[in-house]
């Protein structure tokens, strides 16, 4: 069983590894990016995107939420533009991103750089959503760590081995024997660590997944229930 202070002291552990540098953003521009990701429910291009026919129909600036938590610097000082549509788009209208779309935002930020911001924003829209689910507020932003990758560190800014063309929107590892929802981020090392921490210790507990029956407070087929509903009312395609 797991309980609220397990589940408040992993998230907490989370947050402190968004703030610091990932493969390719600092911790300072992460946490723009957890700013960007709770500024996009109320920008107002954003909603006028969701109210037409095609978001490509509506031209305009997204709304910015001013200040990073760093303090001090505004955001788009961290963030592009190129980057904040990354992270708008993700968070508020996800089910209608084209290869389109993504290709062009790959070719402004790179492949990398594109890889991080979603999977940023995915951690960040996962550990809000828990806190509104049990009636809490938003965790407060932490404070970046330096801006720079740790020294010494292989993973920062470098491609991985064993990365390639797969048949998705970036490249994955090319290891067959993995399922697609776990090598998603393979071509994000460090980042993917953090997101399986909360994806194992949230859901599917490693080895566990394998296992038809779960002892927990809810059991197998209504983990899955619930976890295929929430997918449904965000038309993921996965």
């Amino acid at each position: 069983m797991i309980d609220r202070a397990h589940v408040d002291r992993l998230h907490g552990e989370i947050w402190a590894q968004l703030a610091t540098s990932g493969d390719w953003w600092t911790g300072a521009q992460r946490l723009a990016v957890a700013t960007q990701v709770r500024a996009a429910t109320q920008c107002g291009l954003c909603i006028d995107r969701l109210a037409a026919l095609s978001p490509n129909s509506v031209p305009g600036h997204h709304g910015r939420s001013g200040v990073a938590p760093t303090g001090g610097v505004p955001n788009d000082a961290i963030l592009n533009e190129e980057a904040v549509e990354v992270v708008h788009r993700v968070v508020t209208d996800p089910a209608r991103l084209t290869r389109t779309w993504a290709d062009a935002r790959i070719a402004a930020l790179g492949e990398g750089p594109y890889a991080e911001l979603v999977a940023v924003a995915a951690i960040v829209v996962a550990l809000d959503a828990y806190r509104f689910a049990v009636g809490d507020q938003a965790t407060s932003l932490p404070s970046a760590t330096s801006g720079d990758e740790p020294a010494g560190d292989v993973t920062a800014r470098v491609r991985p081995e064993g990365v390639g063309d797969v048949g998705a929107w970036i490249s994955m590892t090319t290891k067959k024997s993995m399922a697609n929802v776990s090598r998603a981020l393979s071509l994000l090392p460090r980042t993917q660590t953090t997101w399986a921490r909360l994806v194992t210790d949230s859901y599917s507990r490693g080895p566990e997944m394998l296992a038809l029956e779960w002892t927990r407070a809810i059991s197998r087929p209504q983990v899955e229930l619930i976890a295929a509903k929430i997918s449904e009312l965000n038309q993921c395609f996965y």
